[in-house]
């Protein structure tokens, strides 16, 4: 218990044998409750996990029929514990990649009600730890951040990759989860549908580890990139819609899609005329002063839309 508030925390596991055991260890007194949420392990993961039970009667293993994906674990262990009345859902990764010695500075946005969620950011420091991220993934995750800010409309969070995270129970009960991403990528997934619903979000800063001699992560960071890319594009679209047209009509809807179209229209436009002054040699002045409005107004409504998203979204 954190402040009269009570804390569960929800630990996805695939195949972790090796660390989910170390994982629940780490959980300091203020969680209440441990829920593992197995997702189809064919190792002996659910196994340690009831024997670890038995010592530490926090923990409760929650089973999924079949490997249903890293965001369906956690949307199962969310449902469990707020149906349990858990005030707090905190959630890490069993591959004892989070601190968890550090939960209450998580929490504490929310105890104060600055925030409804919040998540960790391992580039707040300047960490050795974060030096040991291999290229690949650093650039695609400062890719993945880049394009979350966007499509979420968060435009102060970053590491959006990161799994340390803790939500309320009135966020969980008030989203649509059947609708949610199951896979990896869920963190952006999540941060879209947590904007259209007018809840706050964090980041709370924390240090990056990596255990020497073990692979922990089992994110491929190209496949991610290309799997979950659709999906923040989608989700863009679907949150301007919702949040800025069903729900709360607000100008920069128009500003936005004047914005996509113009712009790229310029582009082109601009492009075709390149060729013909090299082909044809027919370039008029008003075809080029047409480009160059479409370029102009393009970007000017990009950037009034992105600031208006901007401020609706602190």
């Amino acid at each position: 218990m954190y402040h009269t508030k009570r804390v569960a925390l929800v630990l996805p596991a695939y195949n972790e044998e090796v660390l989910i055991v170390p994982t629940i260890e780490r959980a300091p007194e203020i969680i209440d409750k441990i829920f593992v949420v197995n997702d189809g392990s064919t190792d002996k993961t659910a196994d340690l996990v009831i024997k670890k039970s038995i010592t530490d009667k926090r923990v409760e293993l929650v089973n999924q029929p079949r490997n249903l994906g890293l965001g369906q674990a956690i949307i199962t262990g969310y449902l469990t514990a707020a149906k349990q009345g858990y005030d707090y859902i905190v959630v890490a990764g069993g591959d004892n990649q989070m601190p968890l010695e550090m939960t209450d500075k998580l929490l504490d946005p929310l105890v104060e009600r600055r925030a409804d969620y919040a998540k960790g950011n391992r580039f707040f420091r300047n960490d050795q730890a974060i030096n040991k991220m291999p290229r690949l993934r650093m650039a695609v995750n400062s890719l993945m951040s880049f394009a979350a800010k966007i499509a979420s409309g968060y435009y102060h969070i970053f590491d959006v990759v990161d799994g340390f995270t803790v939500i309320t129970r009135e966020a969980v009960e008030a989203i649509d989860w059947t609708k949610a991403w199951k896979g990896y990528g869920y963190n952006t997934d999540y941060l879209i549908r947590l904007n259209a619903a007018g809840f706050k979000v964090v980041d709370v800063s924390r240090p990056a580890i990596y255990l020497d001699g073990v692979r922990q992560s089992q994110i491929k960071a190209f496949h991610y990139a290309v799997t979950v890319g659709p999906m923040i594009i989608r989700g863009f679209f679907w949150r301007l819609w919702h949040k800025y047209f069903i729900r709360n009509f607000h100008p920069l809807f128009f500003f936005y899609w004047a914005g996509i179209t113009l712009f790229p229209a310029g582009v082109i436009f601009s492009i075709y005329l390149v060729i013909n002054k090299f082909t044809i040699d027919t370039v008029t002045g008003g075809k080029a002063i047409f480009a160059a409005l479409l370029l102009i107004f393009g970007f000017q409504s990009l950037l009034f839309a992105m600031w208006f998203d901007k401020e609706e979204s602190k």
